[in-house]
């Protein structure tokens, strides 16, 4: 079992104290427990077979069900994926950073575990500064999953993530207590037209109405 870095971050801090250390071990395929604008979640390296396949593991988590990613902004997402349609572009503008994921095809860098039908994958851009940070130090996406096995509840409390995972990951940015609330809304671009695959935070008139549908 590793031994758990642990490092604090707050909710409005511009940086990461231990902004090195903590990509450091990211990038030696480590697992991390981080908060998020919502809840805790589960984050390794999107681009590495290794790092996913141990989400899965750590959440028992069927492998028919694609993991989700942060990136830092629209420079990662377009090395992401293998097209941004114009509707990405607008939402994106509107709503990133924050609550909004978008599906949309991906570039052959993602491992095909963690890939949606037809070779997609859902980003989003998170709205904690700090979080924004680590994720440039790194130059690649985490994976943003949820800190929980899978089919329990979202966990919101730093204390309850501490128990699921200390001593299962690699390292713990405990936050305090994260927002919690509505989940991210997904939203499918990969199709001829937007589809809402799961409602949240972002309601699906405010979409419609950006994208004029």
């Amino acid at each position: 079992m590793p031994a758990t870095r642990i490092l604090y971050a707050l909710p409005d801090a511009r940086s990461l104290p231990q902004e090195g250390e903590a990509a450091a071990i990211l990038g030696r395929d480590g697992i991390a427990v981080y908060p998020t604008d919502t809840f805790y979640g589960l984050g390794g390296n999107a681009f590495s077979a290794a790092a996913v396949d141990r989400i899965y593991e750590l959440k028992e988590r069927f492998r028919d069900r694609p993991l989700p990613i942060v990136v830092s902004g629209l420079e990662m997402a377009a090395a992401v994926a293998a097209v941004l349609p114009e509707a990405f572009r607008r939402l994106a503008a509107v709503f990133w950073p924050g609550p909004l994921s978008l599906v949309v095809p991906a570039r052959p860098v993602l491992p095909a575990a963690m890939l949606g039908p037809g070779g997609t994958v859902a980003m989003r851009v998170p709205a904690l500064p700090w979080l924004r940070g680590l994720l440039d130090r790194t130059g690649f996406p985490l994976t943003s999953t949820s800190a929980n096995r899978s089919g329990a509840s979202e966990i919101d409390a730093a204390a309850e993530a501490r128990r699921l995972f200390e001593g299962r990951v690699d390292l713990m940015i405990d936050g305090g207590k994260t927002p919690g609330g509505a989940v991210s809304t997904i939203v499918d671009l990969s199709g001829p037209e937007p589809l809402l695959l799961r409602p949240g935070a972002v309601a699906w008139d405010r979409i419609r109405t950006v994208l004029d549908i």
